[in-house]
C-alpha cells in the first residue's frame, strides 16, 4: 500500500505517490491531487480564522471597551486579508473546483455565524477574559460547517491524547495511529501532512488527511511551563515548548467528490 506525505500550504502541491486503502480501487493522480488541495484549503481557512481571533484577544478581553468593533463584517474582512497574505489569493479567488467553492463558502458562512452569535459575549461590558479563544472558535466553526455540508466533508482539530482538553477533540483510532506512528517517528519530516484513502464508516471509502500543528511562542502562555500551573482558561499547562507537536487538523472528504 503506497502512501504519500505533503507539506500543508493551502494551495496546490505535488504528489509523491498514490494512497490506496486496502481492497479499494486506486484514485487517479489528478483526483488525489484535488483531494489534497481541498484539504489544505480547508485547513488554511480555519487557521486564518483562528489567527484573527488570536490577534484580537486583547481587544476582546478589554473590560473597559464596550464596542470592540469586531463586527461580523470586520471579522470576515480580516479573515480574507489574513488568508490572502498567507496563501496568495482570497479564499474564493483562483481556480476552485465546484466542491472547493461550496466547502469554502460553507466554512466562511460558519465563521460569520459564530462571530455574529458571539457579539453579546465579545462586547460584554465589565468582563475581562471571555473564553472566546482560537480553540473555542475553531470547534464552533467546525460544528456549524459539518451541519451545513453533511457527509461531504468534516474538519476537526485534535491532538495527542495526553494534550486533549475537550473530550470532543479526542483523536479517533486513525488520527491516534497517525499521530503516534507518523508524526511521532524520529524521521518524520516536521510539518508534513499524512493522507490516505481509508474505508468509510458508512461503507465505501474516504479521503483522510492529518496536518500537524506545533506550539508557537504565543501558545505557551496556556500550554507552556511550568507544567501543571493553571492557565487563564482554568486548565493545567502541558509544559510544552515552542516547536513541540501541539495538535493536528483532521480533514475527511467523501470519495468521488
Amino acid at each position: 500500500m503506497k502512501r504519500a506525505a505533503c507539506r500543508p500550504c493551502g494551495r496546490g502541491l505535488g504528489i509523491a505517490g498514490l494512497c490506496l486503502a486496502a481492497l479499494a480501487a486506486p484514485l487517479a493522480a489528478q483526483d488525489l491531487a484535488s483531494q489534497v488541495d481541498t484539504g489544505n484549503r480547508l485547513a488554511a481557512l480555519l487557521r486564518a480564522g483562528r489567527t484573527v481571533v488570536s490577534a484580537n484577544q486583547e481587544r476582546i478581553n478589554d473590560a473597559a471597551l464596550v464596542d470592540k468593533g469586531l463586527t461580523p463584517d470586520a471579522f470576515m474582512a480580516q479573515v480574507t486579508q489574513t488568508y490572502a497574505e498567507a496563501n496568495g489569493a482570497a479564499p474564493l479567488e483562483g481556480d476552485l473546483s465546484a466542491l472547493q467553492r461550496r466547502l469554502t463558502e460553507a466554512q466562511l458562512a460558519a465563521m460569520r455565524e459564530v462571530v455574529t452569535e458571539s457579539q453579546p459575549l465579545i462586547n460584554m461590558e465589565g468582563m475581562g477574559f471571555k473564553g472566546f479563544i482560537p480553540a473555542v472558535f475553531a470547534r464552533l466553526v467546525n460544528e456549524r460547517f459539518g451541519a451545513a455540508v453533511g457527509d461531504l466533508a468534516r474538519v476537526k482539530v485534535t491532538a495527542p491524547p495526553e494534550l486533549v482538553r475537550n473530550r470532543t477533540a479526542r483523536p479517533d483510532a486513525w488520527e491516534a495511529q497517525v499521530i503516534e506512528t507518523r508524526f511521532g517517528a524520529a524521521g518524520h519530516d516536521k510539518g508534513a501532512a499524512w493522507y490516505e484513502m481509508v474505508p468509510g464508516a458508512q461503507g465505501g471509502e474516504e479521503f483522510r488527511m492529518l496536518i500537524p500543528e506545533y506550539y508557537a511562542a504565543s501558545c505557551l502562555s496556556c500550554h507552556g511551563t511550568p507544567k501543571g500551573e493553571v492557565d487563564i482558561t482554568g486548565f493545567p499547562k502541558e509544559g510544552g515548548a515552542e516547536g513541540d507537536l501541539g495538535g493536528a487538523i483532521s480533514i475527511t472528504l467523501s470519495a468521488g467528490q
